[in-house]
């Protein structure tokens, strides 16, 4: 589960709770519950003008509620809208309030600084092939940086984030969203596969995908890439606090903020891959912005008080 976190008293809880004080704007968050559509789509599901619908959405898309990026359509562009948060809970006022620093990269899932993979493995951006496929070599093309999916059997790839924690305050959370699914040939209904998170080389845990999603075309992704392969994934938030690892609110480890010795670099490491001795190795495919479903590449947000 997706959750917003919001202090009463901030210009942006006004922003969101005045985006929430309407019906239709909670029919929209409704309807992209589940799944990501465009405006004329929402305007037909809800039976409401297309420039009304297009209201709406900005309203919430300036509250952070909702995503939109424009996408080709058969005719022109399309604006496709993704819901971001599944709850939402508003701090009120206790005492004095904590001054916080909120740091949040979004790094392309081609900016992997060091990886080890093997085949079957590939990368793609979102108009070609990028090296050749299954040859790990093809993760050291410089092209690479311009990754829209990639995918390996097993391994990993390492992306580092600079550190820009102040000493003075306290970490209180980390969170970290990405598309990804198992890795199968082709794609595959029955694939599990045990994707491991590494941050600053300590292992948090690891989820179990079901499968490599197909059968559909992902929203985003692009018409030359072939029917029958890997099209979407999940959008999967890990979390890390005092108190231990989750993810979507479901515990995994014990691991907690300070096991991950976050003032020992100057900058922070994340690991995201398939351990070879795992119990499922079933690959992994990790969706960028302009493929899958969601309009988004690698976050890391950091919370500190």
């Amino acid at each position: 589960m997706r959750t917003l976190q919001i202090n009463a008293d901030t210009v942006h809880t006004t922003q969101v709770l005045r985006a929430l004080a309407s019906k239709p704007r909670l029919r929209i968050l409704e309807l992209l519950s589940d799944h990501i559509y465009n405006i004329r789509e929402i305007a037909d599901a809800l039976d409401m003008p297309q420039s009304t619908a297009n209201l709406h959405v900005t309203a919430l898309e300036e509250a952070g509620l909702v995503k939109t990026e424009w996408m080709p359509a058969q005719r022109g562009r399309q604006k496709m809208c993704a819901r971001v948060y599944d709850s939402i809970v508003v701090k009120l006022p206790h005492g004095k309030a904590r001054a916080e620093h909120l740091l949040e990269y979004s790094m392309p899932v081609g900016a992997f600084v060091d990886c080890k993979v093997t085949p079957t493995c590939g990368l793609v951006s979102a108009s070609q092939i990028i090296g050749l496929l299954d040859d790990p070599a093809s993760f050291y093309e410089p092209d690479r940086i311009n990754a829209q999916l990639l995918w390996f059997h097993f391994g990993y790839v390492e992306y580092r984030f600079p550190n820009r924690l102040l000493p003075n305050k306290t970490l209180e959370s980390l969170q970290l969203s990405m598309e990804v699914c198992s890795e199968a040939p082709l794609h595959h209904e029955d694939w599990p596969s045990d994707i491991t998170i590494w941050i600053n080389n300590v292992e948090i845990g690891d989820w179990t995908s079901p499968r490599d999603f197909g059968g559909r075309r992902g929203v985003l992704t692009p018409e030359w890439w072939e029917s029958w392969n890997s099209q979407y994934g999940l959008l999967k938030i890990w979390q890390v606090n005092d108190e231990g690892s989750f993810i979507d609110d479901q515990r995994i480890s014990d691991v907690c903020l300070q096991d991950l010795h976050f003032f020992d670099s100057d900058t922070i490491s994340l690991k995201i891959g398939v351990k070879p001795d795992a119990e499922r190795v079933g690959g992994i495919n990790i969706f960028g912005s302009r493929f899958g479903n969601y309009p988004q590449d690698i976050v890391l947000r950091l919370r500190q008080c």
